[in-house]
């Protein structure tokens, strides 16, 4: 008989079959839904079903693929929820009384769930403590008074930090458990804290110690943390806040969170995905190399299997648009006629410690502010600088052109157009609006791109600095 049993077990039924009752509802839908790494509101619908004239639904699935993770009952009007956990097999019935939540929620079957709604009203106690405390915080008298609330604080804090590890260290291996451990947060040693040599202070500790123990408790195998809320935020703080926003770090970070979640399908996925559109969304400089990396070294090589053909091509296309004018890339040359002199112009010919390429147009409401300003900047501390100005008109025709150079008095700069629509410039600098601004040093190597008049000067500035460094460490 008890072979007969464990036989069974190993054979349960795949997906889940869950009983809902809720006493007074009839005759409407609840909707099964789930977290897909984000927090609320950020949810998707996985199934419904309508209650009968007793209050009584079912919500079943034979999905060997189905992953769990933490799910809720959505009822009709799209506010009324409760929380709660699914394994895939999970077999098991909920009563609930919608006046209570989300307490009053009870389970048969399903002991985890249990350990989850005991976690529930834990978490109601140390809110009520939390609320407690910020109320005596207001009316602390002094500092002695305002130092004693934040140590009773920080003990609380200390009791959710034991409950979920206890809880982990009891249940190993469970869904609760896997999400205690992955809300985990570094807790940094305290005291002082010296470098090699004992004696000088390490300033950058609390830091170090932070980043490399952030995803110590994370299961990156483990894809029921995509159905939670707890991704999306853990991998923004990390890649956002603790590396350091220069290319190669973030290629070498995002490979590690790759690496860590290959042979996952969600996570993986998520993490890809979470990489490539924050390189190529980002405000900081540079970060469209990591973009090209990424296409480049995952999907051309077929890690996202999950998208079309046609899908595929998009990334593709875009990161060979990108690919020529990443920063450190030798500018492709641009050779068009000067629209004052008749004069071809070499963009690779133009002698200068440093050239401002830019692709404008006249009728362009933003260049007609942008240029006049860059003009001022370029008179008043570019030119001292060795800068020399390339301008490519990107469209009109020669009267607009050159009214607009003369009004301007943008005559000292090498002002080029390509009337006859012979050049691969567009392609080659991925001008998709204007005004657009590469910064190049005297090798034509790229130095800054899509900048304006507010930050060149500082980025000069700092390509200065750079090489008086290099010249001092070489003499």
């Amino acid at each position: 008989m008890l072979l007969a049993g464990m036989a069974l077990s190993c054979f349960a039924r795949p997906g889940y079959d869950i009983h809902l009752h809720i006493p007074g509802v009839k005759d409407s839908m609840v909707y099964l839904v789930h977290y897909y790494g984000k927090s609320l509101p950020t949810i998707y619908k996985r199934d419904s079903a309508r209650f009968d004239k007793n209050g009584n639904a079912e919500l079943k699935s034979s999905d060997p693929n189905f992953i769990g993770g933490i799910y809720m009952m959505l009822m009709s009007d799209h506010k009324t929820y409760f929380e709660f956990l699914v394994d895939n097999g999970a077999d098991f019935s909920i009563t609930a009384d919608l006046s209570k939540l989300p307490y009053g929620v009870t389970f048969k079957n399903s002991t985890e769930n249990e350990h989850f709604q005991q976690y529930v009203d834990f978490l109601k106690g140390y809110g009520d403590k939390q609320e407690g405390f910020q109320k005596e915080y207001k009316t602390a008298k002094n500092a002695a008074d305002s130092m004693a609330v934040r140590r009773k604080a920080a003990a609380s804090s200390k009791e959710l930090i034991n409950y979920r590890r206890e809880y982990s260290a009891k249940y190993p291996g469970t869904l609760l458990s896997s999400i205690f451990n992955a809300l985990q947060t570094p807790q940094v040693p305290e005291g002082p804290h010296y470098l090699a040599d004992g004696v000088t202070k390490d300033s950058t500790f609390a830091y170090t110690y932070y980043k490399k123990h952030f995803w110590d408790g994370f299961n990156f195998q483990d894809d029921r943390l995509i159905h939670t809320p707890i991704y999306d935020a853990k991998i923004d703080e990390y890649m956002n806040k603790l590396v350091l926003p220069f290319p190669d770090s973030v290629e070498r970070e995002g490979d590690m969170l790759l690496h860590r979640s290959e042979g996952t399908k969600e996570l993986y996925k998520y993490t890809l995905w979470w990489l490539t559109r924050s390189a190529e969304n980002s405000k900081v400089m540079g970060m469209d190399e990591v973009f090209v990396y990424l296409v480049e070294n995952h999907y051309m090589k077929g890690d996202a299997t999950w998208l079309s053909a046609e899908e595929l091509n998009k990334y593709t296309d875009r990161a060979q648009k990108i690919a020529p004018n990443v920063i450190g890339n030798l500018a492709p040359e641009v050779r068009l006629p000067n629209i004052l002199t008749k004069k071809d112009e070499s963009l690779q010919s133009l002698q200068a410690k440093y050239t401002l390429l830019v692709f404008y147009s006249p009728s362009c409401g933003h260049c007609q502010k942008e240029l006049p300003e860059l003009d001022s900047l370029y008179r008043s501390v570019l030119k001292g600088m060795g800068v020399k100005v390339y301008t490519v008109a990107t469209e009109g025709d020669e009267k607009a052109i050159t009214d607009f150079l003369k009004k301007n008095k943008l005559e000292e700069w090498t002002n080029t157009w390509d009337h006859e629509h012979v050049g691969d410039w567009r392609g080659k600098y991925d001008v998709y609006s204007t005004p657009t601004i590469y910064l190049l040093d005297g090798k034509k190597i790229i130095r800054g791109k899509r900048l304006d008049h507010t930050n060149l000067g500082s980025l000069i500035d700092m390509l200065e600095i750079k090489e008086r460094k290099a010249k001092e460490l070489k003499s």
